[in-house]
């Protein structure tokens, strides 16, 4: 320590502070890490925090790929693109490096771009990337998703382009006097009045932006066990959750889609299916501060969707531990293992937001129950 003693006592001290901090960081990297510690910080390979949030993962060729937003350490903006890490076991993940980078264009510095999910198509051999888009200082009005696909899990992905889904298309469950109705979203003084929410379940937010296309924003995708593959989103002013059958080559939208939850308010969806039904977990739309998790689940993609209480059980299950769904995670050659995936956001220094993932179980009746546990490992 006596390389510091012409310093400053405060110098002195908050710098061996940080030292210590990053050398106990190093040190855990250097080991290999055995258990699952829910929002702790999580090093990878190189011993810096990983850097992925609002993230997914993909299984393929033996190997999970996780992608998320990579965060500074002042915004949340995207300076940098998407990362994107490699594990074997998920606990131990391999950074890969910069998957889509920030470019002229839609996507270029000071965009957002959020919670970005990857898929692999078997037919075309190929990656496919979308992930909720918002335009240089035009704040949260664009609502609009972008596609990238790749040759390879990793990068480099190639930005195709940005867009409302679903322009010109109605929902398959909207019906003729829902999409005729001549209440517009203008009519309104007063949201949230019980006319107002009548006419926003009744389509009002659809009918507003059917020639430009739906609004994007919050999101995931599934691939379900034909091979079709859903883009699920945030829509109407987070409003009403959109599911979208994608195309045969998972590059656009086919013009088939329903909505969950009119005028629920969710937002945040993480999906998976379970012997014949699928569950969804979202969440309840209030900024960057956490709140209690939603359940749905449905016999088909299409509905009806039920919904269910939270899942969560144990310390601040009524915040959802304090974090926020984003991916949930079959395990794969463990059949009926799934993880469930969310961040705890840190708006004041994005960087550092941390992980939650939990195993979800199943109570007596079926039902998913994620329950707290500081420290967990998955069974041998």
């Amino acid at each position: 320590m006596l390389i510091f003693a012409a310093f400053n006592g405060k110098f002195i001290m908050k710098n061996l502070v940080f030292i210590i901090l990053q050398l106990s960081i190093c040190s855990l990297s250097a080991q290999n890490i055995e258990s699952f510690r829910p929002g702790e910080v999580w090093p990878d390979n190189n011993g810096v925090h990983i850097n992925a949030h609002g993230g997914g993962i993909l299984f393929h060729d033996g190997l999970y790929y996780w992608f998320g937003e990579h965060k500074s350490e002042q915004t949340s903006a995207a300076l940098v693109g998407v990362n994107c890490y490699s594990s074997s076991d998920l606990l131990n993940w391999k950074h890969e490096g910069v998957a889509l980078s920030v470019q002229e264009g839609d996507i270029e510095s000071g965009c957002i771009m959020e919670r970005p999910k990857v898929i692999y198509n078997a037919a075309t051999d190929k990656f496919v990337m979308y992930f909720h888009l918002e335009l240089k200082g035009k704040g949260y009005s664009a609502a609009r998703v972008g596609v990238a696909v790749s040759d390879n899990a990793t990068g480099p992905y190639k930005y195709l382009n940005s867009y409302r889904p679903n322009a010109g298309v109605w929902p398959i469950d909207m019906s003729e006097p829902q999409q005729t109705d001549t209440l517009k979203v203008s009519d309104f003084k007063d949201w949230w009045t019980p006319e107002w929410r009548q006419a926003t379940k009744n389509g009002m937010f659809v009918r507003r932006d059917f020639a430009g296309g739906q609004m994007s924003r919050d999101m995931t995708l599934f691939v379900d066990d034909d091979g079709k593959a859903y883009h699920i989103y945030s829509s109407e002013e987070n409003l009403t959750m959109h599911i979208a059958l994608l195309s045969d080559d998972y590059l656009s939208h086919s013009g088939r889609y329903v909505r969950l939850a009119p005028g629920g308010h969710n937002e945040a969806p993480a999906i998976f299916k379970r012997e014949g039904k699928y569950w969804m977990i979202t969440s309840g739309c209030t900024g960057w501060d956490p709140n209690e998790a939603r359940m749905f689940s449905s016999g088909s993609m299409w509905g009806p969707w039920i919904q269910h209480p939270n899942p969560c059980r144990g310390l601040d299950a009524h915040i959802t531990f304090g974090g926020q769904s984003t991916f949930i995670l079959p395990v794969n050659g463990r059949p009926d293992t799934y993880i469930f995936i969310a961040d705890i956001w840190r708006p004041r220094h994005p960087i550092d937001a941390r992980y939650v993932w939990l195993p979800i179980g199943f109570d007596a009746i079926g039902l998913p129950v994620i329950e707290w546990t500081k420290e967990w490992k998955l069974e041998k």
